[in-house]
């Protein structure tokens, strides 16, 4: 039938299709009307994809790690006989760093390699097992056709008997199973692409070094800003450059003049450690010009590592913060982290009294993704300052800017989804050179549909807002991190934590802040 052409292209419509027609079935009043509703139903294509070519390419990248394996003994043997203290690449790093380096990127090169073939496989799997399903499920409908014969004509149609009636109804009944067969044959195969799609994502995300395309920057100094981490912290959850930042790094470096170029390189030069190369590779992603970055040089020149952690990067993430702990009285999850400087919380308000939740995340988002934002509220004007109670002004000041610009309710209260689209364009989208668009949810469905999206956002390193609501009002949080199927989410309360892509999509936001505030009905997704 001609109708059944582009929207059941949409897996989304042809559940909403397929589900309606089971529905009819059962309620089908005549032979004919029944036997147009299962050729409706066979119209409807099946799941897509070939299983053979996914499973090819699993073998494919499957076989990569061998070559893989082999390279990491190699570099594994060059660091065990002990470098001398070389300096190699432009902007002056020790080779035995970068051997330590490069074994490490090999070993991450060998895990995404095992994780695309894995996603693959069980990609293969799955859409072969949807495939069977749906003929299954078209082989009943088309033994229900053959059972219940020809059409009826006009006057056949005027008398049902006995037998005839309990013909139709077993059929339809039938029917009705084999299309819900077809219905999850859809379903599946769509969830097992979503979930194929998130992994992919992340292990393309985790290709860092390979982000940096410029040419005005040797290899081995790409290796290194890729492979650096915040001191004292897991490295691979808290690089410092995210996969965004490196792409952009690598734009901003070509269109760079001839004497921008070498002063830049003249700092990394003079950098005296990873991390304070990394953090101005950093602040040039965030859009500072080349005098700026020499200002902000000039002020963490020389700071210890954990000087730098403390005064750059808010929310560091712990090894052990996807553990679960339980959930405490309130609903939330008892496994929070805290973003603190100095003991002071990054939180709305400074006290967390305040309703600025929208204002406040999105004043911690810039400072996740641009450290010369976050340096001017940690260590104010000159940037040495080390004491919490000023901190805390700065950041409750910046937070009722914000607010204001927002045009968020009086006496620091609420803020309407204009507002929030707007600062967030104005400062985190500054930044990373995005535009945030709202995306309503309205459904589980909904949810699920957007996870992607948002999944490969924050894999890329664009922080998403995300706006919850229930019993007591709405609240704005920020998803910052994805690592499998959990999602960790800020709350401008003060904390980090960790939800399921389950707790998303079904109702369980409270976990991120308290059981009053489950639903997530709005996403900002940066485009």
């Amino acid at each position: 039938m001609s109708f059944f052409s582009s929207p059941l292209d949409s897996p989304s419509f042809r559940l909403a299709w397929l589900a309606g027609l089971s529905k009819k079935m059962l309620g089908a009043g005549s032979k004919n009307e029944l036997l147009d509703l299962i050729d409706d139903a066979l119209s409807v294509p099946g799941p897509g994809g070939d299983q053979g070519l996914l499973e090819g390419l699993a073998r494919l990248y499957r076989g990569q790690t061998d070559q893989v394996g082999g390279v990491f003994d190699q570099v594994d043997r060059v660091g065990r006989k002990g470098l001398p203290e070389v300096w190699v690449g432009d902007t002056s790093v020790l080779a035995s760093d970068v051997v330590n380096a490069t074994g490490r990127s090999v070993t991450q090169m060998g895990e995404a390699f095992r994780g695309g073939a894995s996603a693959l496989l069980t990609l293969a799997d799955a859409i072969g097992a949807a495939q069977r399903k749906d003929e299954q499920g078209r082989g009943q409908l088309r033994e229900q056709k053959k059972t219940l014969g020809g059409r009826d004509g006009f006057f056949d149609d005027l008398h049902e008997d006995d037998e005839e009636e309990w013909d139709r109804k077993n059929a339809a009944h039938f029917g009705s199973y084999a299309v819900d067969l077809m219905h999850d044959a859809v379903s599946e195969a769509q969830e097992a692409t979503r979930v194929a799609a998130r992994d992919l994502n992340k292990w393309a995300a985790e290709a860092r070094a390979g982000k940096m395309e410029t040419s005005e920057l040797t290899p081995v100094d790409k290796l290194m800003l890729a492979d650096t981490g915040v001191a004292g912290a897991d490295a691979e959850l808290n690089e410092i450059l995210t996969a965004a930042d490196l792409a952009r790094v690598s734009t901003r470096m070509d269109l760079l003049s001839l004497d921008d170029e070498m002063a830049m390189e003249r700092m990394l030069a003079t950098s005296d450690s990873p991390q304070e190369r990394a953090y101005l590779m950093k602040a040039l992603a965030a859009g500072h010009g080349v005098a700026e970055i020499g200002t902000f040089q000039d002020k963490i020149h020389g700071k210890d590592p954990d000087w730098l952690r403390r005064h750059l990067t808010p929310v560091v993430t712990e090894a052990d913060s996807m553990d679960d702990e339980g959930q405490a009285p309130d609903g939330s999850n008892n496994n929070k982290d805290f973003a603190t400087f100095n003991g002071q919380r990054w939180v709305q308000g400074g006290d967390g009294s305040e309703g600025t939740c929208v204002a406040s995340s999105t004043v911690t988002s810039r400072a996740m993704v641009d450290p010369v934002y976050a340096l001017g509220l940690t260590g104010g004007p000159d940037g040495q300052q080390d004491d919490p109670e000023a901190f805390k002004q700065r950041l409750v000041a910046e937070q009722h800017r914000l607010h204001t610009e927002g045009e968020g309710g009086e006496n620091w209260t609420g803020m309407g989804p204009e507002g929030q689209e707007r600062i967030n364009d104005s400062t985190v989208g500054s930044a990373t050179g995005k535009d945030y668009e709202r995306q309503d949810l309205d459904s589980a469905a909904d949810r699920r549909a957007v996870l992607t999206e948002v999944e490969k956002s924050v894999a890329q390193g664009h922080p998403v807002p995300v706006d919850v609501s229930g019993k007591e009002g709405a609240h704005a949080m920020t998803i910052i991190a994805q690592e499998g199927d959990m999602l960790q989410v800020y709350n401008p309360w003060g904390s980090t934590t960790w939800v399921s892509e389950d707790d998303f999509i079904n109702g369980h936001m409270g976990k991120a802040s308290n059981s009053d505030l489950p639903n997530a009905y709005s996403v900002y997704l940066p485009r």
